[in-house]
């Protein structure tokens, strides 16, 4: 099986080449782009499977590079950027940004967030060849077509709500979604920022489907930002 290929997309030569090391020490294929319309050729021409994203570019911003891409491509995107504040991490999610880390950061950080990227890729694909009716993850089984789920193959008895959280958490696994994206998709745009609901429901899901609610495996919290299933 052929090693993932990935792009960087970094202007600063330093960080591009600290990336390049990284990655070539893994043994994964990569090319490199220092600005955006170079990288939106290399992802035309060579389809990557992940991009590794600067948020400053010196002829477009993240922002406006991600829409691009996302007109044409799912292709993950991991945000690499300086910028720390939580709103500019909403922001590229919201845009369609897959993850995002802020520097400085270590190689072995990057190393695991691919490798999470990467699981739920082969995830994604194992369900597509399955006819995308099921998905397992650990003990916890989503029956699509009959709107069931089961833990330990006992089935759980869900709200609507519930359930239409647990399914769109789990179409996204290993994603963060944003408070805004998930409140949307459940409730609809009138609803979008109406965060006192999405944490009630997300205490009775989690009640029903993590064995510690307290200590929760399968739905992490990002504060400030939003909720992302983890593939285990």
């Amino acid at each position: 099986m052929n090693k993932p290929y990935i792009l960087i997309v970094e202007d600063d030569p330093a960080v591009q080449k600290r990336l390049a090391a990284a990655l070539e020490n893994r043994h994964y294929q990569f090319r490199a782009a220092s600005n955006g319309e170079q990288a939106l050729r290399e992802t035309m021409a060579h389809t990557p499977d992940v991009i590794l994203l600067e948020w400053d570019l010196p002829d477009m911003d993240g922002i406006c590079f991600i829409k691009k891409i996302r007109s044409r491509s799912a292709v993950p995107i991991i945000i690499i950027s300086a910028r720390g504040e939580d709103r500019d991490k909403i922001e590229a999610l919201d845009a369609g940004a897959d993850d995002y880390m802020t520097k400085p950061f270590s190689v072995a950080e990057l190393l695991a967030r691919l490798r999470v990227t990467f699981r739920r890729l082969h995830a994604m694909a194992a369900s597509e060849g399955a006819g995308a009716s099921t998905f397992a993850n650990g003990e916890l089984r989503i029956d699509f077509v009959s709107g069931c789920v089961y833990k330990n193959e006992e089935e759980l008895h869900l709200t609507p709500i519930e359930y239409k959280l647990l399914c769109l958490l789990s179409k996204h696994v290993g994603q963060i979604l944003t408070h805004s994206f998930i409140t949307k998709e459940i409730w609809g745009s009138a609803f979008e920022n109406d965060l006192a609901s999405l944490r009630v429901f997300m205490t009775t899901l989690r009640k029903k489907i993590e064995p510690d609610p307290s200590h929760p495996r399968y739905i992490q919290t990002h504060v400030g930002m939003g909720y992302r299933m983890v593939l285990l």
